[in-house]
């Protein structure tokens, strides 16, 4: 399988957001938490308050984990700054859109900042149309894929 093919399959179970567990750790306090996120530019974003717990991990430690149903994703978090400081506001468009409660509720609040993370390593379990269960590791450093059928 080559990497476009691979990419599909995983922005197709991810679609356009999720709401996905974000794992971080720093000083071997490992936390895991739900975040709201949009898919862009071949990357996850999602916005957090600067002065939360989760956040000043990431300032520590920008290496991340994230997972939703079958999909985990290995990356790194960059903290690109206010959600309204954004060129184009992509974010703030897209998620008014998809998560547009959540929007309403927490868009306005001067200490949201928005978070890149570039993913690195992707694992995704599945089953194709067959219903014949699968893995495929994406390396997106290595730019390799490994499929692994399972009978």
């Amino acid at each position: 399988m080559e990497l476009l093919e691979a990419k599909k399959i995983m922005d197709e179970k991810l679609g356009d957001y999720k709401i996905m567990a974000l794992a971080s750790c720093v000083d071997d306090y490992p936390m895991v938490r739900n975040v709201s996120c949009v898919f862009y530019n071949d990357k996850i974003y999602f916005k957090t308050d600067k002065n939360f717990r989760k956040t000043q991990q990431l300032f520590k430690n920008d290496r991340v984990a994230m997972c939703f149903n079958g999909v985990q994703v290995e990356g790194t978090a960059k903290n690109l700054g206010l959600v309204i400081d954004e060129p184009g506001r992509i974010f703030e468009k897209k998620y008014k859109e998809f998560l547009w409660q959540s929007y309403n509720a927490y868009s306005h609040v001067d200490t949201e900042i928005l978070i890149e993370v570039t993913p690195k390593f992707v694992e995704i379990w599945d089953e194709d149309k067959n219903r014949n269960a699968f893995q495929l590791f994406i390396d997106f450093d290595k730019e390799t894929v490994e499929y692994k059928p399972y009978d």
